[in-house]
């Protein structure tokens, strides 16, 4: 499971995104980005930002660290804006937290150059979580420290938002034509070669375990959280063997 902090001040909004993330104090005395459960698409965002977090560390890639952080909604009592206070109010309980990365930039990629290597292993990763949101419009990566780190993964795995046609939604090839780092040459196969072979039922297996079992709850088709959790690993098992052969627009 992930660990588990309990917000102890709400400190500002931040409004970069349309989810109105949140940057909460919590009583480790870490500072973290929270994500709301009575946000946007709710607690699906956050189980794709814990999967696509999670996976993508244990293959590699730089994330923030994540959290399970407990909100009381008398928190945001004192927030003057009202939008911001109903959200507080809607996403009592178990939220998402991920660690603020202090002083990072967004990327620009006429200012950070990016290696094929690393480039491919990112635009991999994208294609095979099925990411439409890393655009030069919206890169969702930041430069800290003179790293690139991968962040906002709550538009991925679209297939999660109507099960009963995953499969063949999940089949879909991905369009990298749009994407931010495809000027730089990814190297997909090249990626490929070295991360599809390490994303294996043992470690999805692993990664959806991360997934609160309050996030999985009651979902129509499902008698049980693990049994969720094993519709959530099953697409990207199948498509890390074959989703190199299916990306368009690095050419």
């Amino acid at each position: 499971m992930l660990k588990e902090v309990t917000a102890t001040r709400y400190v500002t909004p931040l409004r970069e995104g349309g989810s109105l993330p949140g940057l909460v104090e919590a009583d480790d005395l870490g500072l973290y980005v929270l994500k709301f459960t009575g946000a946007g698409q709710g607690r699906k965002t956050l189980v794709a930002e814990v999967v696509c977090g999670e996976l993508a560390r244990r293959l590699g890639l730089r994330v923030p660290g994540l959290a399970a952080v407990e909100l009381d909604v008398l928190l945001g009592l004192g927030e003057p804006d009202s939008q911001v206070q109903e959200l507080l109010k809607a996403s009592g309980g178990t939220n998402l937290g991920m660690d603020f990365l202090s002083g990072a930039l967004g990327f620009d990629p006429l200012a950070f150059p990016v290696s094929s290597e690393e480039a491919g292993r990112i635009v991999w990763f994208d294609a095979l979580v099925n990411n439409v949101d890393r655009s030069w419009r919206n890169p969702n990566l930041l430069v800290h420290r003179g790293d690139l780190w991968l962040v906002d993964h709550g538009a991925t795995m679209i297939w999660q938002h109507n099960w009963p046609t995953a499969e063949t939604s999940a089949a879909r090839p991905y369009d990298a034509s749009d994407h931010v780092l495809a000027p730089f040459g990814p190297d997909v196969a090249a990626a490929a070669a070295e991360l599809a072979p390490l994303v294996t039922a043992d470690l999805l297996a692993e990664v959806t375990a991360e997934i609160p079992d309050v996030w999985l709850a009651d979902e129509p088709g499902f008698d049980t959280p693990d049994a969720l959790r094993h519709a959530y690993a099953a697409p990207l098992l199948a498509r890390a063997a074959v989703i190199h052969d299916r990306i368009k627009g690095t050419e």
